[in-house]
């Protein structure tokens, strides 16, 4: 037991902490070459913008190597510029102590921890959690206590935290029942109440994680059994210094250091653990401070910003995360979205302007030819009124086409920066841009694993469009056909009586194959 009165030790960490992750220095995707020098800018502001981003790319990095400070450890190669959001709240549920929330150099952010604290469903399974990992820890000594002096477990704060076992009577939560004549059976109890609760802390988490993944870490295989509660003490005895801060979870221990590292590290042990892969690492880390300072600086020393979007060549979901991950200082200095969208593009593009503050204007394009897509020439003929009459002197570009290269090369007075995604735009393009002193970024980069609610409310948006032009129907309408069709007459009073009892109350019934039919409360 430490100073602070916890049972929880020192953490059990063989890496660099996530402030030293934050500082490191990222490789920029695009670097200046010296044929680039003949074509900067040429106005003061862009050749001053330039040689801020030469700069950056001198001193920071160029192409894949790392020029400057101590050679990056292993964790921070692999798991560069990672969230922590997935590893907060599991620290949290585990029953991690709260000074490692508040300590800066540890992982998991005391923002998710008191965020966490004022849910009832997620403050009973942490408590749960962390009694039954002090009861693992000091099983021995715990029992004896019972057998020989007589010693209710309520009454041990010296082994049993008493904050815990409190919280959880307020919260309405007892696991010590009469029937529990051995320590084991205390253990039992609350593998019960975790195994019946567990399921309520899914909603805490991202869809786009396997949650019943999640889920296991905290079932203790067999764990309704004396054998189960055994069996899972001695591993846990065995492996005790590479549990994530020495608490229980159901794994079986490896040495692969703090687990709890950040979300890339950990999601990406957690589908290995179950025989899968994660690739989605958007979800888990966001775009380096190199890209975003870039970015900044563009917005910051233009005089005049516009993003310009092609909607058939861009992802919403992706733009949208980039958008919300960019300070609000520097959005609010762009002046405006113009989205250039085909009338075949994804509906999405129609709620980008609910999660922005910049305004949107979104351009629908029809097609003169069915195969043809105007979208490029409406998008470049905007530009170039934006640049020449509205006196726009920075574009940002969203789109993965190489067409509009066309556009940049032919305004050599204004700023460009693009954003593009890894897997549609080709290396030719990349090299041209790098070549031309143009930075371009992923949009693939940038933190997604926030984004549900945006992906949600298209899904909602499009399903209440669906029903909107496949449903119609009026109830009111439908029972004055019924009574006249069987030629019943009822009074006002039966009317309302029949509707109130058997139509307000019928319901959808979605069968296996997903068809919806309407059925009527008969009885």
């Amino acid at each position: 037991m430490n100073g602070t009165g916890s049972f929880l030790s020192e953490p059990h960490r063989k890496f660099h902490s996530p402030r030293d992750l934050k500082s490191s220095a990222s490789i920029p995707h695009t670097c200046y070459s010296k044929k680039a020098q003949a074509g900067l800018r040429k106005t003061a502001f862009h050749e001053k913008l330039s040689k801020s981003i030469k700069k950056t790319f001198t001193k920071g990095a160029g192409y894949g190597h790392h020029t400057y400070g101590k050679e990056p450890s292993f964790e921070r190669i692999s798991y560069k510029d990672s969230t922590y959001e997935i590893v907060s709240m599991v620290a949290y549920l585990i029953g991690v102590n709260r000074h490692i929330f508040e300590n800066e150099n540890e992982s998991p952010k005391i923002d998710v921890y008191e965020r966490l604290e004022s849910d009832k469903s997620a403050r009973i399974i942490r408590n749960l959690c962390i009694i039954r990992t002090a009861i693992e820890r000091r099983f021995g000594k715990i029992n004896d206590i019972m057998r020989t002096g007589y010693r209710s477990i309520l009454s041990m704060p010296e082994f049993i935290p008493a904050e815990s076992l409190n919280q959880l009577s307020a919260d309405g939560i007892c696991f010590v029942k009469k029937t529990s004549t051995k320590l084991c059976h205390h253990i039992i109890e609350i593998n019960r109440i975790i195994s019946d609760r567990i399921n309520n802390c899914q909603n805490l988490f991202p869809i786009w994680i396997n949650w019943s993944y999640i889920k296991d870490l905290f079932i203790m295989p067999n764990g309704l059994s004396e054998e189960g509660t055994k069996a899972a003490s001695d591993v846990y005895y065995a492996g005790l210094s590479n549990y994530p801060y020495q608490m229980y979870i159901n794994w079986t221990p490896e040495n692969n250091g703090n687990i709890l590292y950040n979300d890339k590290k950990f999601v990406t042990l957690l589908y290995q653990w179950h025989h899968a892969i994660f690739t989605e690492y958007s979800k888990v880390s966001d775009a380096s401070s190199f890209v975003k300072n870039t970015i900044y600086s563009f917005v910051n020393k233009s005089r005049k910003t516009v993003i310009v979007v092609d909607c058939e060549n861009s992802d919403p979901y992706k733009l949208c995360a980039t958008l919300k991950n960019l300070e609000f200082s520097v959005s609010q200095k762009i002046s405006a979205i113009l989205l250039f969208d085909d009338v075949h593009t994804a509906t999405a593009w129609r709620i980008l302007e609910s999660y922005t503050s910049i305004p949107v204007e979104h351009i629908l394009i029809e097609r003169i030819k069915q195969n043809k897509s105007l979208v490029d020439i409406k998008l470049t003929a905007r530009a170039c009124k934006e640049h020449y009459q509205n006196e726009v002197d920075s574009f940002v570009i969203v789109s993965s086409d190489s067409d509009y290269w066309g556009l940049i090369s032919s305004m050599p007075d204004a700023g460009f920066l693009v954003m593009i995604e890894r897997e549609k735009c080709g290396p030719d393009m990349k090299a041209t841009l790098a070549d031309a002193g143009v930075f371009y970024c992923y949009l693939d980069d940038f933190y997604s694993g926030n984004s549900d609610a945006i992906r949600k409310n298209a899904i909602f948006n499009e399903m209440y469009r669906w029903i909107d032009n496949s449903v119609r129907l009026n109830v009111n309408d439908m029972f004055d056909a019924a009574l006249r069709n069987t030629r019943i007459e009822m009074s006002q009073a039966e009317r309302r009586q029949f509707f109130d009892k058997y139509i307000r109350s019928m319901s959808l019934r979605i069968d296996e194959e997903g068809n919806v039919s309407v059925e009527l409360k008969r009885k």
